[in-house]
């Protein structure tokens, strides 16, 4: 109710406190009733939903509760875990996947591969099954917000407090890469944040084993991700999908919690891919100049168009946070690769690598004719100088 706008959390409780006065058994919805916070109407309709709700699954050992949301692929419920008394999320998936045998198996997987991932910064797998016709994936359950919804609250995330959080995740890929997984699908929205101000990696979807050489194999020449934040080797659908690959997700969420706007925009994903793979991207600094450099070449180097010239390992990225957040400059990014790099724009794809076709376009040549330019200024200058020592 309070989540409608119904009630306030101060009706409630004023509520709750009349209900522990009255005799035993009465209920509180009656008393919300009574007091007039809600109709009867509303209060039937509610319940409708609720019922409905937890009437779509019954997983023996878990009580549904509610709604937490839904995607494309699945459905999360809040629940208790009747054994521990713990509050889970129960991922769900939706009952036209649930004869598919190639969705069954990529729920599976996720369920796999975030069990064998075992750290503070990544939400645990705690069960997988089925019940009925309904394959279900317990987790834990994380109560607070996303890098989303702060993005979309306040636009813009403070620097400090975004180092942090991307220092976190840094830490979760580097426990995931250690352990032979990407990640494949970092955004904002799978980056949770407790109550505590943790942050939590989520959503192993599209995870894959880097030693999966058949799932590689079977995925080649598509684009697997989200295109705001989707990888340049991703987008083309490269054979072999490196660690690298989540360094420029992250970068790419990081670059969007400091700036209050995603690296590239576009009509539509296609287009968005496409400036990934061949228009440079805009400094960070530029577009919010109160970020330190230090900060900016860090996003810069983690979305370098080659994997080759990121950042080769989470730990590098880590101790680049770490210099910056104590006010020193990176260890590893540097000021004249962050400059070469959007000079060059397009960087040509690595051995192996089978770009997608993407449009010409005629902005293509315009980073030399600024080099033309940069020099004949450069020449004036030295004219007039040598003129006025005369």
């Amino acid at each position: 109710m309070v989540e409608r706008g119904w009630a306030t959390k101060e009706e409630v409780e004023k509520c709750r406190e009349i209900q522990g006065r009255l005799p035993p058994g009465t209920k509180l919805a009656e008393v919300l009733v009574q007091k007039e916070v809600v109709t009867r109407r509303q209060l039937a309709r509610l319940q409708r939903e609720l019922e409905t709700d937890r009437g779509q699954i019954a997983i023996p050992g878990y009580r549904i509760e509610k709604k937490l949301g839904a995607g494309a692929m699945a459905t999360v419920f809040l629940a208790k875990q009747v054994s521990l008394d713990r509050w889970v999320a129960v991922k769900v998936l939706p009952r036209k996947y649930s004869s598919d045998p190639k969705f069954i198996e990529r729920f599976y997987k996720e369920g796999r591969a975030a069990a064998k991932l075992n750290d503070q910064h990544i939400v645990g797998a705690l069960d997988v099954g089925q019940a009925g016709e309904h394959h279900y994936f317990v987790m834990e359950y994380v109560d607070g917000d996303t890098i989303h919804d702060r993005i979309e609250s306040s636009r813009r995330i403070p620097e400090r407090e975004a180092i942090t959080f991307v220092m976190q995740v840094a830490r979760a890929l580097k426990h995931a890469h250690e352990k032979g997984f990407i990640h494949r699908d970092i955004k904002p929205k799978n980056i949770m944040i407790s109550k505590a101000g943790v942050a939590k990696l989520a959503d192993l979807g599209l995870a894959r084993a880097v030693s999966d050489r058949e799932a590689a194999e079977a995925e080649a020449g598509k684009a697997f991700g989200t295109p705001y934040y989707i990888s340049p080797e991703q987008a083309r659908g490269v054979l072999e999908i490196t660690p690298a690959a989540d360094i420029y997700g992250l970068g790419a969420t990081f670059f969007h919690m400091v700036t209050g706007r995603v690296p590239f925009e576009g009509k539509n994903p296609t287009e968005v891919m496409q400036r990934h793979l061949r228009e440079p991207l805009t400094p960070p600094d530029q577009l919010a100049p109160d970020l330190s450099q230090g900060t900016a070449l860090v996003i810069e180097m983690m979305m370098a168009k080659d994997a080759r010239d990121r950042y080769q390992n989470a730990t590098q990225l880590i101790e680049d946070l770490e210099a910056v957040m104590a006010g020193n400059d990176p260890v590893h990014a540097r000021p004249s690769g962050a400059f070469m790099s959007s000079l060059a724009g397009e960087t040509p794809p690595a051995d192996g690598d089978a770009p997608i076709p993407v449009l010409e376009t005629s902005g293509k040549g315009l980073p030399w004719l600024a080099i033309g330019l940069g020099v004949l200024l450069l020449g004036s200058l030295l004219f007039n100088l040598i003129q006025a020592l005369r």
